[in-house]
């Protein structure tokens, strides 16, 4: 606190030895940040926040989130109630949002998983956008498989993307699809059921109903 970190209730906030906090960052209460933790300059971190093993950068705003043995670069936005597990990288000014899971996986510079979203053993590029609702198939009973999502990929709401596949550099996909097969770049994937509108159904219903 005397070389500039600024933390807010040192009564509520658990630093382990070893830890390393860099001038200007400040940590909000009831975070705990542990084992060989470095923290770069002009962060903010918490409020209830658990750091474990952690590297990271400058400028970076953790917020109600846990991060464990994973490595966050400069101007990364994480949290609220964010899970960023093992061997996950974020790079910079890439955002991890709300309810989001991320394990051993790589996520490009510019890159949003704004909510929802479970990314495991994947490798995103720059400026992919995820959209809400999607996960990556990782698992297939017997072992863990990669999703590859190229440069500039935007992902439709409700995706499940099954491993392993690639979705090319500027790819699209539409909300609500399960993609099993590689994407082409410059293409929409979409891969759902057609709607089908029954007219009158609910009056129908009733009618029917009345009969029996």
């Amino acid at each position: 606190m005397l070389q500039g970190v600024t933390i807010i209730d040192p009564a509520s906030t658990f630093i382990e030895e070893g830890v390393q906090i860099n001038m200007d960052t400040t940590i909000y209460p009831f975070t705990i940040i542990q084992k060989e933790s470095k923290i770069g300059q002009n962060c903010i971190i918490g409020p209830y926040s658990h750091i474990i093993n952690a590297k990271i950068g400058n400028g970076v705003k953790i917020w109600s989130s846990i991060i464990e043995d994973s490595e966050i670069k400069d101007g990364v936005k994480i949290g609220p109630y964010s899970h960023l597990r093992p061997g996950t990288t974020i790079e910079k000014y890439a955002k991890i949002g709300n309810f989001v899971e991320v394990k051993k996986s790589i996520i490009g510079e510019g890159s949003k998983a704004s909510h929802l979203t479970y990314l495991g053993d994947a490798k995103l590029g720059k400026n992919v956008n995820v959209g809400a609702g999607t996960i990556t198939c990782n698992y297939d009973g017997e072992k863990k498989n990669t999703t590859i999502i190229e440069d500039d990929v935007f992902i439709g709401s409700n995706n499940a993307l099954v491993a392993p596949v690639k979705l090319g550099k500027a790819s699209y996909t539409g909300a609500g699809s399960t993609i099993t097969e590689d994407i082409p770049e410059n293409s929409l994937a979409i891969a759902r059921s057609r709607q089908k509108n029954i007219l009158n159904w609910k009056k129908n219903r009733k009618i029917k109903n009345k009969t029996i």
